[in-house]
């Protein structure tokens, strides 16, 4: 159970782009520079996630993601209840090399509209395949 009130539990909290662009616009270096920030933050997990192979994959906290072509940390605002510095390490890393920080808050209902993306663009793959199969026989 958790200790706070049910009606803050009903809240989503926000999440910071870290976008891999500086405030000159030029594209920040390396380019895998928010896979190697999400590594170093795998192992802060909600309880009950914690496991020996955490090093393994991204903690939800903090995952790396592309967003319009840029490389982006997505951070959840969750990290700074569970480790204040792990939060503030990140976004002192993003001032101190000058990349664009935008807060926002993902809904599952984005989440779920860029699967049925996903899923539409496939059956029209498969669909043309299909298409010049039966063309060519």
């Amino acid at each position: 159970m958790s200790a706070f009130p049910h009606s803050l539990e009903l809240v989503k909290p926000r999440e910071i782009f870290i976008r891999g662009v500086t405030t000159e616009g030029r594209t920040f270096r390396p380019s895998d520079w928010a896979e190697r920030l999400a590594g170093l933050m795998a192992r802060f997990r909600p309880v009950g996630l914690c496991r020996k192979e955490a090093h393994l994959g991204y903690s939800p906290y903090c995952v790396p993601t592309l967003v319009d072509g840029v490389r982006c940390l997505v951070v959840s605002e969750s990290l700074r209840d569970i480790e204040p510095m792990a939060f503030d390490f990140l976004l002192n890393f993003a001032r101190d090399n000058q990349l664009d920080v935008v807060e926002a808050c993902l809904t599952q209902a984005a989440a779920i509209d860029a699967e049925i993306d996903a899923e539409v663009e496939d059956l029209q793959t498969a669909r043309e395949t299909l298409q010049r199969v039966f063309q060519t026989a």
